[in-house]
């Protein structure tokens, strides 16, 4: 199945690399590990050196000061450096994908985006008239989820998975990352990308974006107008749906989510 794996990381992440070829970076969501992408790690690692991320204070790494998702973008930027990739492409799930749009934003050095359900700015999905500099760290809701019981997290997670995905084992996968993320990072690291409006800097991005995007929960009709709104400075970008799939495309719907990536990798455009 994997020629090779190497593991390697900055303080904000660990990577696992497979394979040869063209890099192909993996962001997972936030709060997800690499995990949420083995089955594309096994059908593209045959062709591609794919580089998957686990971010700090998931899984099994370390969590990290604040600062954290312009941290872990940085130490992305000097891992490209260092490993000297080039003709990268990124795929992003979520805060990944949104990752993915930042760091092509402020360097040309990347080959194509492909997105899954993803966001230049999540909080203006959230929050009616969305200003990010009004969302605090230290507000009454991130102060009641720091102290909330290790129980009442659970149920939260649970209720929250349910919402995230159709798949049983997907929502159990979903919640079990949940559990295991650092409380802090959970909490401020959130915050973090509440606060990030990347929609003006979407017009420096000059490479093919794909967005693999869920109908559920909003359905197709709304959610295209979502995204066709915070994509409007998005010069080019390709938007597909998959059908009856919720938040987590990998668990509903993997065989299309496979089959988009593939198109969109092979795709000379």
């Amino acid at each position: 199945m994997i020629s090779t794996v190497q593991l390697v990381g900055q303080n904000s992440f660990k990577v696992e690399v497979y394979g040869e070829g063209e890099p192909l970076l993996l962001f997972p969501g936030f709060s997800s590990t690499a995990d949420v992408y083995q089955e594309i790690v096994t059908n593209f690692s045959k062709d591609y050196q794919v580089h998957a991320f686990t971010f700090a204070g998931f899984g099994d790494v370390a969590p990290i000061q604040s600062a954290w998702l312009e941290t872990i973008k940085k130490d992305v930027e000097i891992y490209i450096t260092k490993k000297k990739l080039k003709n990268i492409s990124i795929l992003g799930h979520s805060m990944g994908g949104t990752l993915g749009l930042w760091l092509a934003s402020d360097q040309d050095v990347y080959k194509k985006l492909i997105l899954i359900d993803a966001l230049p700015a999540m909080g203006a999905l959230m929050f009616p008239n969305y200003d990010s500099e009004s969302i605090q760290y230290d507000s009454p809701y991130n102060q009641q989820l720091l102290e909330m019981s290790e129980a009442d997290f659970e149920t939260m997670a649970n209720q929250m998975a349910i919402n995230l995905s159709l798949d049983p084992e997907g929502q159990k996968r979903i919640v079990e990352d949940m559990l295991r993320s650092d409380r802090k990072t959970y909490v401020y690291g959130y915050t973090d990308l509440l606060k990030l409006d990347l929609r003006q800097k979407l017009a420096n991005i000059k490479v093919p974006v794909y967005i693999l995007a869920a109908n559920l929960p909003y359905g197709k009709e709304v959610a295209t107008i979502n995204y066709k709104n915070q994509y409007q400075n998005l010069s080019d970008y390709k938007l597909h749906f998959a059908e009856n799939s919720k938040h987590f495309i990998m668990y509903d719907q993997p065989v299309w989510l496979i089959d988009q990536i593939k198109m969109a990798l092979n795709t000379n455009e």
